[in-house]
């Protein structure tokens, strides 16, 4: 198909696509989990390169042998040829010419006897990019180059094979004409170009748009070869800011330009001990251009595109669509997509209120809480797909906020010792890229923080006492209150550090720039919209895995004590702190359910063994790392202060999300009733 047959309001959810993924030498493992994952992404085409100097270097047969049969089976694949052997360059250096030009034809041609099978279009260049060892303006180098790809595309097509030029980066009309005249895009089926707007191609101006670009193209392509194609060889954007939102958003706007096929730049991540092309971290964007981490962990991009292709990326990326607020400032909450973050927005909604919601959707199926929001409150939505560790992208949400809650967070404590930077980055400099960018507005809005038991540490030196079902403190006043903010602060785990710093610089910009700010410390808070997993949520995650049918694993042996809180106590306890903010600032509470919602794990799972009306089936394995063998929280001087306590009792909270659950996720299938009630 040619750019001809493409109307510029091509929607993205009708067009194929494809992945750019260089692979090294003995990476068998990596390889094929990468094209596994490419092609549940629902990727039709991948591009690689078959590196002449690597194919001659020890091993380098054997392994090609292995790496294109194992591509080309599984998807349509396009081998760029590229890399002399410094052996057989005029520059002794494998991105020059080769001292005998026909040596290129050669290498292509034994390529195209040796895997031609596996692949239909071959990709001609010696130097990914921008040329370094041809200055085409020199009219030697730059015959040089036509000379050697020329030769190896007219005998490419000569052969059946269908040769793709590629194209410089940035892209230069000038250059590609030239190529026109010295003959070479007569002969090739279609054109490479490469584009990367918004990473490096804007901030060196010469980014003007897919339009203006691809229309150079096919007007100069149009004089010379008016079938050959027009191919997006790489684009691509680098989350080295965390902005994987707008990466999404690119990789949208890339697949509706009027090209042929679109290749994305790339799957993975390059690994921080791998030096690109101009040397190891010179600059740190070349890292992040992936749909997936280094280790394999997906963006934004990658999760959308494997859970249902463009149509769930658009899908997403439409609930990112501004509403012009209609009156007095907004209320901010970051990570307002979450579980709490976003019943504290409906209830702020509800009363008419504008509400910024700004949350990254780093977490899978939060965007379903956006799709709630907007649908229940319209245009009195606001949200801000980004990240709070990106302080540029952020900074403009909180211009006239007139009060912030600060839920955005990295939430698992598993998951904070296994990326233990990550988590840093989260909790601690997302906190504070959230305070500076309400202290840079200067309109004085409340900063309220949810924080964790979790800063108190395990808990070690208080004595217990194990009964039946559960452990209980020795000290009678911690049986019958629970632990109070006088407790000193024990920071343990890096989720515990993390936040626990972002914790205490709350507190301190109350104090050093006058902000008002609170922290509440929270315990367990269950109820609706939460989507838990093993590494938190642990109620929500019970509920459904019993629901399900399938088994539960415990860490510990269940007796550990937890203060669960429904939801709607929790967004009460917020609202009371805002409503009191003047005369509390820069203290702490502790949230939670208190003693009168103190259950052990076992008693949790015996409750939803009733509701669902059989046994729940469990599994037991070790504990984890700062695990509590108890916590409860005492909440006096929540309610001393603000009048606030907690009012759904845990076994109502649990029928209640219990049954949002199965109205929501499990298609409406009653469980046994009881007289029960929660108003959530």
């Amino acid at each position: 198909m040619t750019i001809s047959a493409l109307s510029a309001g091509t929607g993205a959810s009708s067009r194929s696509y494809g992945f750019v993924e260089w692979f090294r030498p003995g990476e068998y493992e990596r390889t094929s989990q990468t094209i596994a994952d490419v092609g549940i992404s629902g990727a039709s085409y991948l591009r690689t390169h078959l590196s002449w100097a690597e194919y001659l270097a020890p091993g380098g047969e054997a392994w090609f042998d292995w790496l294109i049969p194992k591509l080309g089976r599984e998807i349509d694949l396009l081998p760029c040829i590229h890399y002399t052997p410094p052996s057989l360059s005029r520059t002794g250096r494998s991105s020059g010419a080769p001292a005998d030009l026909k040596s290129y034809a050669d290498f292509v041609d034994h390529v195209l006897t040796r895997y031609g099978r596996y692949f239909s279009h071959i990709e001609l260049w010696n130097e990914p990019n921008n040329l370094l060892d041809w200055d085409w303006r020199e009219d030697k180098d730059f015959l040089l180059f036509c000379e050697m790809v020329g030769a190896a595309a007219y005998w490419a097509k000569h052969r059946g094979w269908q040769p793709v030029l590629g194209g410089p980066c940035p892209f230069d009309p000038y250059w590609l004409n030239l190529m026109g005249e010295r003959g070479v895009l007569g002969v090739v089926d279609a054109v490479g170009f490469h584009g990367f707007p918004g990473t490096w191609d804007s901030e060196e101006g010469t980014w003007g748009g897919w339009d203006m670009h691809l229309g150079e193209m096919r007007k100069i392509i149009g004089r010379f070869n008016d079938r050959a194609e027009i191919w997006i060889t790489e684009t691509g954007y680098s989350t080295w800011r965390n902005d994987e939102m707008e990466q999404a958003r690119r990789f949208v706007k890339a697949l509706s330009v009027p090209a042929d096929r679109m290749y994305w730049y790339s799957w993975r991540d390059v690994p921080p001990d791998v030096p690109v092309q101009e040397g190891l971290w010179f600059d740190p964007r070349h890292y992040h251009l992936g749909a997936v981490t280094h280790e394999n962990q997906p963006k934004l991009l990658a999760r959308l595109l494997m859970e249902g292709g463009v149509e769930r990326l658009e899908q997403v990326a439409r609930l990112a669509t501004p509403n012009v607020a209609k009156g007095a400032a907004p209320i901010v909450i970051t990570g307002g997509c979450g579980f709490i973050g976003s019943n504290l927005a409906d209830s702020y909604l509800q009363d008419g209120e504008d509400v910024v919601v700004l949350d990254n959707l780093g977490r899978p199926g939060v965007d379903q809480n956006l799709g709630w929001l907007t649908e229940r409150h319209g245009s009195n939505v606001h949200p801000v797909l980004a990240d709070v560790r990106d302080a540029r992208s952020i900074e403009a949400a909180f211009a006239d906020a007139k009060a912030v809650f600060h839920f955005a967070a990295q939430t698992a404590v598993t998951t904070s010792l296994i990326h233990p930077i990550d988590d840093f980055e989260a909790n601690a400099r997302g906190t504070i890229n959230v305070l500076e960018s309400v202290r840079k507005a200067d309109r004085q809005a409340p900063v309220i923080f949810a924080s964790t038991n979790k800063v108190y540490g395990g808990l070690d030196d208080i004595a217990m006492r194990e009964a039946e079902d559960r452990y209980l403190p020795v000290d009678a006043t911690i049986r019958s209150y629970g632990i109070g903010e006088d407790r000193p602060l024990d920071f343990c785990t890096p989720y515990g550090c993390s936040k626990g710093v972002a914790d205490q610089y709350v507190l301190d910009y109350a104090k050093s720039f006058g902000i008002p700010t609170a922290v509440l410390r929270m315990s367990c808070i269950y109820g609706p919209r939460q989507f838990g997993t093993e590494d938190q949520g642990w109620v929500a995650h019970f509920l459904i895995r019993a629901l399900a049918g399938e088994p539960v694993s415990i860490y510990g042996d269940g007796k550990q004590v937890r203060d669960v809180l429904h939801v709607a106590d929790a967004i009460a306890a917020y609202r009371s702190v805002l409503d009191g903010i003047d005369g509390i600032k820069g203290r702490v509470f502790n949230l939670g359910g208190g003693p009168a919602n103190a259950v052990s794990v076992l008693a949790v799972l015996r409750e939803i063994g009733k509701l669902i009306g059989r046994p729940v089936e469990t599994s037991f394995d070790d504990w984890r790392a700062g695990d509590q063998y108890f916590f409860v929280a005492d909440t006096r001087a929540l309610q001393h202060t603000l009048g606030w306590s907690a009012r759904v009792g845990w076994e109502s909270g649990l029928q209640h999300l219990a049954e949002w659950l199965i109205e929501n996720r499990f298609g409406g299938r009653p469980i046994p009733r009881r007289d029960r009630k929660v108003s959530a």
